[in-house]
């Protein structure tokens, strides 16, 4: 696979990340202005951090793409293993967003 042909899968891959935040906003966040604020009542209830209760669920998407990957005798369709490589990377950015936002108040 030649360097344009990466670049061209990483553009469409970040564009749908993109769109899958921006249409997962409403179901996760709803009325709340906080886009975090799952997160942070995941991590109420689990009686741990925000970054930790983000982990938590970000490990499900892990082993299941583990899964997949190590699966031998089994195929995935492309829109399945899309699905699994859109939620992990956007789980990353949001837990960069948790992560800068708990430095902030630190240094507060």
């Amino acid at each position: 696979m030649t360097q344009k042909e990466v670049m061209e899968i990483f553009s469409r891959q970040v564009g749908l990340c993109y769109k899958t935040l921006q249409q997962k906003t409403q179901e996760y966040a709803g009325d709340d202005p906080d886009r975090l604020g799952a997160f942070k009542t995941a991590a109420a209830l689990m009686r741990c951090s925000p970054s930790q209760a983000l982990a938590g669920m970000l490990a499900k998407h892990i082993v299941s793409l583990y899964d997949m990957c190590f699966a031998d005798s089994e195929s995935y369709r492309m829109d399945t293993w899309e699905e699994k490589i859109t939620d992990s990377i956007n789980y990353l950015l949001l837990l960069k967003a948790i992560v800068k936002e708990e430095d902030e108040h630190r240094q507060n």
